[in-house]
């Protein structure tokens, strides 16, 4: 989503009429450790392959919206117990300001816990949530993170940077939902997918030549997801732990802005980021994740 800008210093984030940019929530990984120490000069940022310049950059400073969105389907429901022995610590590692809210989901999707920095209801929710079965049978993923990405734009702060954590076995169709549709929402929103997969989890087969698919029924595909919004998804052979250290992992991304370039209304536009030289020569074997692009306001 392109907001009004953020200001020249990147401590100080103030808003200007008449220019607007884009908001980048980055995650720098090495050996599978968050680099935390480094500054807005070491991130090189292009837009549609044009170097941008930073007008904005946060770490441990900025606040973080985080949307849970739980799967409560049948399959999941040791998972889920597993999730809330850990939520105490997981969600320690959050800080003042941070708020959290829990969305669960089957085939119908409701909101359990609005927008709080009372972190212990967030544990009461989330271990109450392997008691809920009023969402109908079967899994709709999709509409899941469309709804929860709706949410974090209608309630998200606009100073804080943006996630939803999905937890989830990935096993789904989705109707006449597609792939595109999720992307919009959660671009449109700032919003990052992170998803931890539990069970038998796995990427859809690819399409054999000649065989027959109803474009109506989507299967589904957080991993592509994840990527194309700068989050990860990860196969978890324990959900408590995965869930503590994605949590800490979501905390510690930076968030980015620069000024959008002129466009079309509703052009889409690629973004790259990577870290410069010098980091790289610090770092390695880093590994940088970041959206794959936006659409410029219509």
């Amino acid at each position: 989503m392109v907001l009004p800008a953020a200001a020249q210093e990147p401590q100080t984030p103030v808003f200007r009429g008449g220019v607007a940019a884009v908001k980048v929530d980055v995650q720098v990984t090495s050996r599978g450790r968050a680099v935390p120490d480094l500054t807005a000069a070491d991130f090189r940022v292009y837009d549609d392959g044009q170097p941008q310049k930073i007008a904005y950059f946060g770490h441990e400073s900025d606040p973080l919206d985080l949307v849970l969105l739980l799967d409560v389907s049948g399959s999941m429901s040791r998972s889920l117990q597993e999730l809330a022995a850990a939520a105490r610590s997981a969600l320690g590692a959050l800080h003042e300001g941070d708020r959290v809210a829990v969305m669960l989901f089957a085939r119908e999707s409701t909101l359990r816990e609005p927008f709080t920095a009372d972190f212990a209801e967030v544990q009461n929710e989330i271990r109450d949530a392997v008691r809920e079965h009023g969402l109908g049978s079967g899994t709709a993923i999709y509409a899941a993170i469309i709804k929860a990405a709706g949410y974090l734009g209608e309630q998200g702060s606009a100073k804080a940077r943006r996630a939803v954590l999905i937890v989830t076995d990935n096993l789904s169709l989705n109707y006449q939902v597609t792939e595109q549709d999720v992307l919009r929402a959660l671009y449109s929103a700032d919003a990052v997918l992170n998803s931890i997969l539990i069970g038998r989890q796995k990427r859809p087969d690819p399409v054999k030549p000649g065989q027959y698919v109803n474009p109506d029924f989507i299967p589904s595909d957080v991993f592509k997801l994840a990527d194309q919004t700068g989050g990860e998804a990860e196969e978890a052979r324990k959900a408590g732990e995965s869930f503590e250290q994605m949590i800490g992992r979501i905390r510690a991304r930076y968030g980015l802005q620069y000024d959008a370039p002129p466009s079309a209304p509703g052009a889409f536009h690629r973004i790259r980021v990577e870290l410069s030289p010098e980091a790289l020569k610090r770092y390695p074997q880093a590994v940088v994740r970041a959206r794959a692009g936006y659409y410029a306001a219509r």
